[in-house]
Parts: structure tokens; C-alpha cells; sequence
């Protein structure tokens, strides 16, 4: 029986446990993608206890925060909603999830959090209700003493070169300026442009957001999808000065329909005055926006990333209550892989497709997201079109393999950006190293059984690509 999460966990090959260990875990992690509030970076957040860097809860002003992957095991535990994201006291809160993570066998959260636990802590037992006191107390101290364990030195302990932070078109990044003008900060913090708010023009709260945007840029209003869409760019140069690299898309589904501005304007017009839209005015107004970023995006040398296939919110009761990002949202089978591909190729007609990352929920889709990807590739650079790492409920171990054999099966493994967290914790770094693992026992695999030459160089190139190299290049580091 091997020793539970030793140096070797996950590593069952002598080349798997080479290829991590020489290669793979010194690389530096571009967290490309995240959550992480950049106004705690600059002002070097410290945590008080485990409870509020793991389980997080309700802020001053109202709303709720935390990592909603451990939420989401609290309640299938039978955890009341006071200790999930509540105000019970926080050993107490704690000693639930302590609980709760006993029964998680088989849940990639019981191995992330060991993993961190192990890494940021240096404590190296199991969670469990037996170990949770002596856990709770060990941890705590090294939170409130350790001057390595502030926000920038967690980052600077997981060896993290690149933050891709999430950003709203009218924010004014002034915690990224801040940063930026501070040498002692040495990651790179950069913003990420996510105009979710000003494409979903069938959500509430879209006609309110619209005065907000107009706000951003000092107008008393914007009267139709034309100014939309110059706003938008406008503030996606804005957010380009300031060291944007990506932005990001968080789609119910991709639509495609092409419609002329002056459709687009209708049905604009008719979202603002509070009119019911059809379907076809909808897609017809988010094509249109889209299309304006995309090419602004190739223009700016920024990457498009697609998140899709998401029902979000479906727990009616719990989003009323909480809001949105709180643990209610689950996988939806769409059928846009079509609608996707004839997006890019709309781009590619004028030669203004940009990079672009493809992230589908639904697991089913990676084969189809392996055969796109060849359609739209060209010599700008190895890999313009990516397969994203597998995204939310999948960055599980199995769901990891199926995304890499996909990729591998139907693309250019060698070529992939690699790991992200998508997280709102910062402990959250140990996915990298997760990730690294499952990466080096499945390529240590195929040399161990013949598949692939026991070539230290292309080996080394290839682990060190998927691991930062590839990320570095695309990304403009």
C-alpha cells in the first residue's frame, strides 16, 4: 500500500515521477483565469483562520463570497446553510467541513485540500474530525504569524508568474494601477475584460447596467447596440493599457445570427424601454456584440476565452437569497458547437479571428471542441485555437484525463496553455500541482507502454510547455 499523498502522489511510473520532479514542478504557474480580488493582493490580505480563507461567507455589504466547490459538499453533507456560508463561529463552521471532506472519497476537493494543507501549512496528516482541532490550531497560527502567508506570499510560495484576474468593463482597475506601481509586487496582476452584463440583453438588470456603462466613459446614456459596441471597445483599450491580456465570455450558450446594426439597434431599443425580445432578436443583438469584440480583441492581441454550456442559478429559493456564484449552477447540454465554429469563421472571412480558449461544461463536448480547434488554426502562433483545461465540474482527475486524451487524440497535446485555478481562494494554487501530476503520469504512461520515445529533450519540452512555456508565449509574458 503506498503512503497516502506521499512526494510520489499520483506518479505511478518511473518516468511519471521523473518528468514531475525534474520538470514539471519547478515550472512557474500562469494562473491565466481566476477570481481573486485584486484590492487584496495590493493591500496583502491576511487571513484570519481556515474558515475565512476556506469557506468564506457573507460580507459587509451583504453579499456572499467563498469557494462554492466546498459549499456545494457541506450541503450534499446535510450542513445547515449557518455553517456553510452563515455566521456560525468559525472553528465550528470548520469542524463541518471537516466532516464533510471525511465522507468526500473519490471528490477532487479532498485531495486539494490535503494538497494545500500540505504545501502553503506544512501540515502533513489527513483532515479529519479526529486531526480538525490540532489542524485548526497549527494552521491558524502559521495565518496569523507567518509573514509568508499573507495574499503575496502565498503567491509568491506557489511560484506564480501571472494573474488573469476577472474584471467588469466599467471598472476602473484601480487596484491593478496600484499594483502595477508597486516594485515590491513582483507577479504580474493582469485585468481580464468580462462583459457578460452588456451581452445578455435578455437577464434583469441589463437596461440598469447599460446607464452604468455609459457612466464609465462619461456619457448621460447609450441609445443603441452601435454605441454598445463602441463603449465596449473603448473600455477594452482602456483595460489594454493597463495590461489586459484576455477577456473573458460567460455564456449560457454561443449564439450565431447575424444580424444587421440596425436590427441590433431594435432590439436594443426595445431591451431599454423594458419590451419582451424573441429568441432571434436576442442572438441577433449578442452576435452582433460579439463579433465587435472578437475583432477588437485580434486588433489588441487579446485572448477570447469562451466559457459555455452552464445552467446557472437553478435553485430559485437559494438564488433569491444568496445571488449568483454561490453553489446553485449545474451542466447544460447545448448543441452551438456549430454556432461556434461559424463565430470563428465569421472572424477568420476578414482575417480578425483572435486567440481563442473554447471551455464547454459539458464533457461530452471535448471531442467535438478536438475537431474545431483544426479548423481555425493558423502561423500566428502554435495553438491559436485552444482546448481550455478542463472547466468547474470536470477539473476532476478523470475529468482531467479525458480533456488531455482528447486534446492529445485530436490536436497537439505539446501545444496546450495548461492548467488555471477559476477560483476565489488563493490556497487554490495546489490545483497547478494537481494538475501537473495527473499531466506526468499520463504522458509517463505512454513511454512506459512504447507509445512515445523515451526522448529526454522532446519530453522535457513538452512538460515544461503545458506547464508554463506554452502559457508564457500566448499570454505575451
Amino acid at each position: 500500500m503506498k503512503d497516502f499523498m506521499d512526494k510520489d502522489f499520483l506518479l505511478g511510473t518511473e518516468t511519471a515521477r521523473h518528468l514531475y520532479h525534474d520538470y514539471a514542478a519547478a515550472m512557474p504557474l500562469v494562473d491565466y483565469h481566476c477570481h481573486i480580488p485584486p484590492r487584496e493582493i495590493y493591500e496583502d490580505r491576511r487571513f484570519n483562520d481556515l474558515a475565512e480563507v476556506w469557506l468564506g461567507g457573507q460580507g459587509p455589504d451583504g453579499a456572499y463570497f467563498g469557494d462554492h466547490y466546498k459549499w456545494r459538499l457541506m450541503r450534499s453533507n446535510g450542513v445547515s446553510e449557518d455553517y456553510v456560508s452563515g455566521s456560525k463561529p468559525g472553528f465550528q463552521r470548520f469542524m463541518k467541513f471537516a466532516e464533510t471532506l471525511e465522507m468526500a472519497i473519490g471528490n477532487p476537493m479532498y485531495h486539494w485540500c490535503n494538497l494545500e494543507l500540505r504545501q502553503f501549512f506544512g501540515y502533513d496528516k489527513p483532515l479529519t474530525t479526529q486531526t480538525a482541532q490540532e489542524c485548526w490550531d497549527f494552521c491558524n497560527d502559521k495565518l496569523r504569524n507567518d509573514p509568508d502567508l499573507t495574499a503575496r506570499g502565498i503567491i509568491k510560495k506557489a511560484n506564480v508568474a501571472m494573474i488573469g484576474t476577472t474584471d467588469d468593463p466599467i471598472d476602473t482597475l484601480e487596484w491593478h494601477e496600484k499594483i502595477a506601481a508597486d516594485p515590491s509586487i513582483e507577479v504580474k496582476v493582469c485585468p481580464s475584460f468580462r462583459p457578460d452584463k452588456a451581452v445578455n440583453i435578455n437577464k434583469p438588470g441589463f437596461a440598469d447596467y447599460i446607464g452604468k456603462l455609459a457612466d464609465s466613459v462619461g456619457k448621460e446614456s447609450l441609445t443603441s447596440a452601435r454605441q454598445v459596441c463602441d463603449t465596449l471597445v473603448e473600455r477594452l483599450e482602456f483595460f489594454e493599457r493597463r495590461g489586459c491580456r484576455a477577456s473573458d465570455h460567460g455564456l449560457d450558450y454561443v449564439p450565431f445570427r447575424p444580424c444587421t446594426m440596425e436590427q441590433a439597434d431594435a432590439a436594443f431599443r426595445k431591451a431599454m424601454a423594458g419590451e419582451a425580445l424573441t429568441l432571434e432578436e436576442v442572438e441577433g443583438y449578442q452576435t452582433t456584440v460579439l463579433l465587435c469584440l472578437g475583432r477588437a480583441y485580434h486588433r489588441l492581441d487579446i485572448v477570447m476565452q469562451l466559457h459555455y454550456s452552464c445552467l446557472r442559478n437553478m435553485n430559485e429559493r437559494m438564488f433569491a437569497k444568496m445571488g449568483a456564484d454561490t453553489g446553485f449552477d449545474m451542466i447544460a447540454q447545448n448543441t452551438c458547437g456549430g454556432a461556434v465554429a461559424q463565430f470563428l469563421s465569421a472572424l477568420d472571412a476578414t482575417g480578425e479571428c483572435p486567440k481563442t480558449i473554447l471551455y464547454s461544461l459539458n464533457p461530452a463536448d471535448n471531442e467535438q471542441l478536438g475537431t474545431l480547434l483544426g479548423c481555425f488554426q493558423s502561423d500566428e502562433i502554435p495553438g491559436k485555437i485552444q482546448h481550455g483545461s478542463a472547466w468547474w465540474f470536470n477539473d476532476t482527475k478523470s475529468g482531467m484525463q479525458a480533456q488531455l486524451r482528447s486534446l492529445a487524440n485530436l490536436g497537439l497535446l505539446g501545444n496546450f496553455v495548461g492548467m488555471l485555478t477559476d477560483s476565489r481562494s488563493f490556497l487554490s494554487y495546489a490545483r497547478h500541482d494537481y494538475f501537473r501530476r495527473i499531466l506526468c503520469e499520463l504522458i509517463g504512461g505512454w513511454v512506459e507502454n512504447g507509445e512515445y520515445p523515451c526522448h529526454e529533450a522532446s519530453l522535457k519540452k513538452i512538460v515544461e510547455g503545458i506547464c508554463y512555456e506554452n502559457a508564457a508565449r500566448y499570454f505575451g509574458l
